[in-house]
């Protein structure tokens, strides 16, 4: 029998030693053996509270809806081939659908919000029949080749080739390692120069988060500004909500929060309860145009259990009243954070609903307040401008909330006095 020193180190080697290296997933320093609530189990049986999640753990893990809907789904029809509809695909597509705010609206379903990008900007090309994108500096869209080049993040692609027509502009949300430390400025700036490219050249759409999942809230008037321009030059407002949708930011549709209004929608992530792989793209009924294209035929794309989970998904969401709930954590938290200030080592923060992105005073180093507050029992994510980023659960409850800001705050301290 392994000691648990051995187990842990063994895991980690064998991840090492056969998956293909790439940045951010392989090779890894932790390993996870189980999962509940709130809480990851790592390898050396720790109870770890996720602020991560890869923004898929709405419900925690392990919810018991979403399990016993997976369950009766496989015992029922696992899988339904191309060419056969079923009843948790129909069901779904019809929820979403409904729930949609913005008028009628047709679905496609996929497995991920990569596959779930790329079918709406096919979608937008054969709407519109132009091509080109516009999208802002820092966001990210996706791993596939025409996500990538939609996206604003350079380093994923500057080695990849990529689609033609894919425009890139200031971010509207601040960024102080950039020079934009003001909201309102950075919103302008974006506001601006997308006045100029639509002018130059009109494209097939305009992809961008309602709410930037550091999170980055734009002003009040930039969404309603930004959609006007769109509708005036026949660009789509494709809004990506794949890691701030389905109640992230305290509202049901990120994009509601923040005035804008889409012409697609597209969901991901947490649609799959943190057990399987499932993504949304919600458009307008009058887009579609794309009957004799196959702009999303995949073979998982109207799976029964992927299906079945995101319908368990949108019920345990509605009856425990979470995204009321992810706005008062969200409201508990930046209280919390408010008590921490430049002694503590905390320069900055903001939130949004569950979301929340904190800034270290200059000196402290990011990296090792993320290991610390690993080491205490808080899993978070920091990069080395100095960010931390907490993406909550929205089922928490208050007194977690609280452990957690605890947990933060001795964390950054204990950095801060290296």
């Amino acid at each position: 029998m392994q000691n648990d020193d051995t187990f842990r180190a063994t895991l980690v080697e064998r991840d090492a030693a056969v998956f293909l290296s790439q940045r951010g997933s392989s090779p890894v320093v932790r390993a996870a053996v189980g999962c509940d609530g709130p809480y990851l189990i790592d390898a050396d049986g720790r109870r770890i509270l996720d602020f991560h999640g890869n923004g898929a753990h709405h419900l925690g893990y392990r919810h018991p809806v979403v399990l016993d809907a997976v369950r009766r789904q496989i015992d029922t029809l696992p899988f339904a081939p191309r060419r056969f509809t079923n009843p948790a695909a129909v069901a779904l597509a019809e929820r979403l659908a409904g729930l949609w705010p913005y008028g009628p609206a047709r679905v496609l379903l996929a497995p991920t919000g990569t596959d779930a990008i790329e079918i709406a900007l096919k979608l937008a090309y054969v709407a519109t029949g132009r091509r080109g994108t516009l999208a802002f500096d820092g966001a990210w869209h996706g791993a596939g080749l025409g996500a990538l080049s939609v996206g604003g993040r350079a380093r994923e692609r500057v080695a990849m080739p990529r689609l033609e027509g894919c425009r890139h502009l200031p971010a509207f949300w601040p960024d102080p390692a950039a020079g934009r430390p003001d909201r309102e400025m950075a919103a302008r700036q974006a506001l601006e120069a997308l006045e100029r490219a639509l002018e130059e050249d009109p494209p097939a759409a305009l992809v961008g988060e309602p709410v930037h999942s550091t999170p980055g809230v734009p002003p009040d008037w930039f969404w309603p500004a930004a959609g006007e321009l769109c509708r005036r030059h026949g660009t789509l407002l494709i809004l990506d909500e794949i890691p701030t949708g389905l109640g992230k930011t305290g509202r049901l549709f990120a994009s509601e929060g923040v005035g804008a209004i889409p012409d697609i929608t597209v969901f991901g992530k947490a649609l799959g309860g943190a057990v399987v792989p499932l993504a949304a793209v919600i458009a307008r009924a009058g887009l579609d145009r794309a009957a004799d294209i196959a702009i999303g035929h995949i073979t998982h794309e109207k799976n029964p259990v992927l299906s079945a989970v995101g319908l368990a998904v949108l019920d345990v969401i509605e009856a425990e009243g979470l995204v009321a709930r992810s706005r008062a954590n969200g409201a508990r938290l930046a209280r919390g954070l408010a008590t921490l200030g430049d002694a503590d080592g905390v320069a900055r923060f903001e939130v949004a609903g569950s979301l929340a992105v904190v800034q270290v005073c200059r000196g402290v180093d990011a990296l090792a307040v993320e290991a610390e507050a690993y080491r205490r029992g808080l899993n978070l994510t920091a990069d080395r401008s100095g960010r931390l980023s907490l993406s909550m659960p929205l089922i928490l409850d208050a007194e977690t909330v609280d452990r957690a800001v605890a947990i933060l705050g001795e964390a950054v301290r204990s950095v801060a006095r290296r």
